[in-house]
């Protein structure tokens, strides 16, 4: 777990983070959590995207397997159970508080108008995406989003164990030419 600001993502990072997402990484500025064996789970990334588009999802979960469990939560309907915590004040607080957290760490990396105000996953007064809100607790640290910490506790993953495809990927020692 880590927040702003960070190191500058490497190159074997980037190749990770692209085959986990299937797509080139856009816009990342740092590593803001890691899984056990080193490889990105979650990637900072700028609020304004190099194509010039509003970006608000700072904290972007990209281990496919974190984030086909905040997909199974999601499509198991427990939506409606962690808005439900917000009912309780000092959660609802919490909630808020974490809001405020993520728009100062984006905001590290400049202000975009268009999503001024705005965080990620309906904080600060809704539950609206556990990947957003996953990604956020990961990077943060447990205890800064409730709901986040809440969708990890009931997800079938777990960042202390290891599924990924090549792991340690990101950070092993490039081989050395024998030419």
């Amino acid at each position: 777990m880590t927040t702003p600001p960070f190191p500058a993502p490497t190159t074997a990072e980037l190749a990770v983070v692209s085959a986990q997402l299937g797509r080139p990484a856009r816009g990342v500025v740092g590593i803001a959590a890691r899984c056990a064996c080193g490889n990105p789970t979650v990637v900072a990334t700028t609020p304004r995207l190099p194509d010039g588009t509003p970006f608000p999802t700072f904290y972007y979960l990209t281990h496919p397997a974190a984030t086909a469990a905040m997909s199974t939560l999601e499509a198991t309907q427990v939506m409606p159970d962690l808005a439900a915590l917000l009912d309780d004040e000092h959660v609802a607080a919490a909630y808020l508080a974490a809001h405020e957290a993520y728009l100062s760490d984006r905001a590290q990396f400049g202000e975009v108008p268009e999503i001024d105000g705005i965080s990620a996953g309906g904080m600060p007064t809704r539950v609206k995406c556990l990947h957003a809100l996953a990604g956020h607790a990961l990077a943060a640290g447990p205890g800064v989003n409730p709901i986040g910490d809440e969708a990890l506790a009931r997800s079938s993953w777990s960042p202390s164990t290891c599924r990924c495809d090549d792991p340690g990927a990101a950070v092993r020692e490039p081989e050395a030419s024998t030419a």
